[in-house]
């Protein structure tokens, strides 16, 4: 947290830094608007500080993320966030100028989301049985929002890029499409998070688009991609498949069947482009779970928490 402490004004600083430090350390997300008190999210529940944000704080909280430069955020701006050092990721609400339909900017911000980035190295080790055998199977994983997709995606591939260990054979290429700049938070281009020696991020890229730049000139044995859904990400998926490259992917759901209702997932499963579906549950007693399905719909895995 103390990377988010360095950017946050004095005010709010201090309002988090009176929490105890075993709260501090499960925070997911914080959100700051203005005229309105600070809102703190954690394991699925949410709690409010008595702490009314002003429009003061509000600008320099604005001018610490884009380092006191608009123009040089303009594009993370007008995509409705921006990474920070450390990973995290400030998303942003406000008024929304459009140009030709388009967005063109967003000004008179008076929401932020502050994002926590947090790393759970090891939490896909207990899944690679059903992801590995001999060679990665392609995969998709299903979750509602804040389920710890990207979070098992991100292990994953550290994982697949590190090889070496028992059933793993060997490292594989990694090209990483990380079109929100989530799975490795790059800041300037830089992953902040850790993974393996061979890993190559696209970053701010759109998926459709990524894949092919990646299959065009990075030679990826494996490419890696958070939230497909659209037809051009179906479609590129399939493209990666016919030249001979490993796929590991996320999608927004909250079952299996959920999933299967959509047009462009439809026909990837008609192709049969993914092998191995991960679906993710979470509440707030239990915490993270998950399954593992396979092209049939058959349960390989029953449920089981993720730490």
């Amino acid at each position: 947290m103390q990377s988010i402490f360095s950017f946050l004004p004095k005010k709010i600083a201090e309002q988090l830094q009176h929490m105890p430090p075993s709260v501090l350390d499960k925070i997911e997300e914080i959100r700051i608007r203005i005229g309105r008190p600070i809102e703190i999210s954690a394991g699925g529940s949410y709690e409010f500080l008595p702490f009314i944000v002003t429009e003061e704080e509000a600008t320099q909280l604005l001018n610490r993320i884009t380092q006191f430069s608009m123009y040089t955020m303009e594009e993370e701006l007008k995509r409705g966030y921006i990474t920070i050092e450390g990973g995290h990721r400030v998303g942003i609400a406000g008024k929304v100028i459009l140009d030709g339909g388009h967005v063109k900017a967003i000004i008179h911000i008076s929401s932020y989301n502050i994002r926590i980035a947090r790393e759970k190295t090891g939490c896909a080790e207990s899944l690679i049985p059903y992801l590995y055998d001999d060679d990665w199977r392609n995969t998709m994983i299903i979750g509602p929002p804040q389920s710890g997709k990207t979070t098992i995606l991100r292990d994953l591939a550290r994982i697949v890029s590190i090889g070496g260990e028992n059933p793993i054979k060997r490292a594989l290429k990694v090209g990483i499409v990380d079109e929100r700049s989530e799975i490795a938070g790059c800041v300037q281009g830089v992953p902040q998070l850790q993974f393996g020696p061979r890993i190559d991020v696209l970053d701010a890229c759109p998926k459709a688009e990524g894949m092919m730049m990646l299959i065009r000139s990075m030679s990826p044995d494996v490419i890696v991609a958070d939230e497909i859904g659209r037809m051009e990400d179906a479609e590129a998926v399939i493209e990666a498949i016919h030249a001979g490259i490993k796929l590991m992917t996320t999608t927004h759901g909250y079952s299996f069947d959920d999933v299967m209702k959509r047009p462009s997932i439809q026909k990837l499963m008609n192709y049969r482009a993914f092998e191995r579906f991960v679906v993710l549950s979470r509440d707030s007693k239990r915490g993270f779970h998950y399954k593992v399905i396979d092209n049939k719909g058959d349960a390989l895995r029953l449920e089981r928490g993720v730490k």
